[in-house]
């Protein structure tokens, strides 16, 4: 990909995505959201079943913090031990730091209460953005973008695309389930965390053009 171009599209995206995130959280703050999150919300749920509930609380466990470590210390040894990449070491971890920072950050700022109706599961914490949706969309959304140029065919591409948004909706999917968090909270977490990202990518390729000069 031509580095203007890449550069070009990190910032648009990351445009669309902040303005995407502050429509969110203005129609949050003047409750214009709650026919949304209550539709989506049946719907979800309206297909609970035993089995189901299984499902979903292990892909909101692969979102969980402690999972997250873990699977962020797993990449940085494979980043470092078998690719020899520290810079994409130190960049991984900076996303992934971020992100997290970020969802405290906007969480206290607005405040939100949790959804009190049908949990399956407990939680604490203000629920606008989704934390595990952030987590999630930073963590395979970095991968994606490290790992693209390293996968050498079009088809392994594509799979790793697929894998990556699969794991990211049912991670978001699993928080409406389970009854911790609204659609908009998931949506809103997407958007922030793709904000960042795109931010991040952005500042990376430019850093990588000047230093290759």
């Amino acid at each position: 990909m031509n580095v203007r171009y890449g550069l070009t599209l990190a910032f648009v995206l990351g445009l669309l995505s902040a303005i995407g995130f502050g429509l969110v959280a203005l129609f949050i703050s003047e409750h214009k959201i709650a026919q949304f999150d209550n539709t989506v919300t049946s719907y979800i749920q309206g297909f609970e079943s035993p089995w189901l509930t299984v499902i979903m609380k292990f892909f909101t466990y692969i979102g969980s913090t402690p999972a997250v470590i873990v699977l962020s210390i797993l990449v940085m040894i494979l980043l470092y031990k078998i690719l020899h990449h520290r810079m994409e070491l130190i960049f991984f971890g900076i996303v992934l730091a971020g992100a997290g920072i970020m969802n405290q950050i906007l969480k206290h700022i607005f405040a939100r209460t949790r959804p009190d109706l049908h949990r399956l599961i407990t939680a604490g914490g203000y629920s606008f953005p989704s934390g595990h949706s952030m987590a999630a969309f930073a963590m395979y959304g970095v991968l994606s973008f490290l790992l693209w140029r390293h996968i050498r065919t079009r088809l392994g591409r594509s799979l790793w695309l697929l894998l990556s948004t699969l794991m990211i909706l049912a991670i978001g999917i699993s928080r409406v389930y389970l009854g911790v968090h609204y659609p908009s909270d998931i949506l809103g977490g997407y958007l922030a965390s793709g904000w960042w990202l795109a931010f991040a990518i952005w500042f990376y390729q430019r850093y990588q053009e000047k230093k290759s000069r």
